[in-house]
């Protein structure tokens, strides 16, 4: 159902560097690559995040409320994913650990703010 999700960045190069490595845990490269912005995924059928400047020319905000999910094949992952992101600059938004009796899960803020939280099934 989900085709791709963009975020807001006032900084691409730096956006680019933080979700290159961040993303890469989970098995994205780059598909997409402009003067505006970037994104990454799995393959072409698969959803993909990117990061854009603001097309209206305003500045990039967070949006209330608003989170992306990343999918993780398992435990291990999710822990990396979120010490990467942390190491990375980014914010922590919640420790690994199990989350509502069915995922384990890690949430973190990008170095623009906004939300992102990295889940695998508590079976994997």
């Amino acid at each position: 159902m989900i085709a791709y999700v963009t975020l807001g960045t006032a900084d691409v190069p730096r956006a680019a560097a933080f979700y290159d490595q961040v993303l890469a845990l989970l098995g994205a490269k780059r598909q997409w690559e402009g003067e505006r912005g970037i994104s990454w995924g799995t393959g072409y059928t698969q959803p993909s995040l990117g990061v854009t400047l603001p097309f209206d020319g305003q500045p990039a905000s967070v949006g209330n409320g608003v989170m992306v999910s990343l999918s993780a094949p398992d435990h291990d992952t999710v822990n990396r994913v979120h010490a990467l992101a942390l190491k990375l600059g980014g914010q922590d938004e919640g420790a690994p650990g199990p989350r509502g009796g069915f995922f384990h899960a890690a949430y973190f803020r990008d170095l623009d703010g906004n939300k992102l939280m990295v889940c695998c099934p508590l079976t994997s």
